[in-house]
């Protein structure tokens, strides 16, 4: 099953990477697609690559990634045991007087690359979606969605899964002093929640202790 999910994934990859909806998909260095586990039951989706995802190929891996991987770890999670992914697959970006900057997705951008997202989520069949930042959590939610407001709760996301929402970690990095201990506590908080979440998932999963199965764990004990 996993490899099949993954050659699945394989062959999406390179259908975006043939994709061209937008001018993004020609000024971008490489395509940006999921990476994880395929049977994750937690799928990361983020707002969109930046320079450095866009440079290797892989979402979160400049200073946000970074963040994030100690983010997972601090509920005892590796990289590899979820899904990772964008609600884009290409850097968008601006140039300011020269240099090029990253910038928040169009509207069309996100549209044009949903079903890019649909697909994978289709295809890893995530029990929970953790949405990181306002624009992944709006691509889901719709435009009314307020980070400030409901971040932390609970709603119901693609194919039936629970999807939550909180800050993203780059922009807990452009926080200073009292404003970034605020924010860590609260993105702490809504990381212990998904770890609550994963555990009740873990617990429903697993196979039920039969009588035998209970003699013979005393008995190891």
């Amino acid at each position: 099953m996993i490899d099949e999910r993954r050659e699945r994934l394989t062959k999406l990859h390179a259908v975006v990477d043939a994709c061209r909806r937008c001018p993004i998909g020609g000024t971008r260095t490489k395509v940006v697609c999921g990476v994880g586990d395929p049977a994750a039951r937690l799928v990361i989706v983020g707002e969109g690559p930046g320079e450095s995802e866009d440079r290797q190929g892989e979402p979160f891996v400049g200073r946000a990634g970074e963040l994030l991987t100690r983010m997972l770890a601090a509920i005892g999670l590796r990289r590899e045991d979820v899904f990772i992914t964008n609600t884009i697959k290409c850097r968008a970006t601006s140039d300011e007087s020269g240099r090029i900057a990253n910038r928040a997705p169009m509207q069309e951008e996100m549209a044009n690359c949903r079903q890019y997202l649909d697909e994978e989520l289709a295809i890893v069949r995530p029990r929970i979606i953790l949405a990181l930042g306002a624009p992944a959590a709006k691509s889901f939610l719709g435009p009314g969605f307020s980070i400030t407001r409901q971040r932390g709760m609970w709603f119901k996301g693609p194919g039936g899964a629970d999807l939550m929402a909180t800050y993203h970690p780059a922009y807990i990095l452009r926080l200073t002093g009292g404003n970034m201990t605020a924010v860590k506590k609260l993105v702490w908080a809504d990381l212990q929640a998904v770890r609550h979440k994963l555990d009740e998932v873990e617990q429903e999963q697993a196979p039920p202790i039969t009588p035998q199965a209970d003699a013979e764990l005393k008995l190891d004990l």
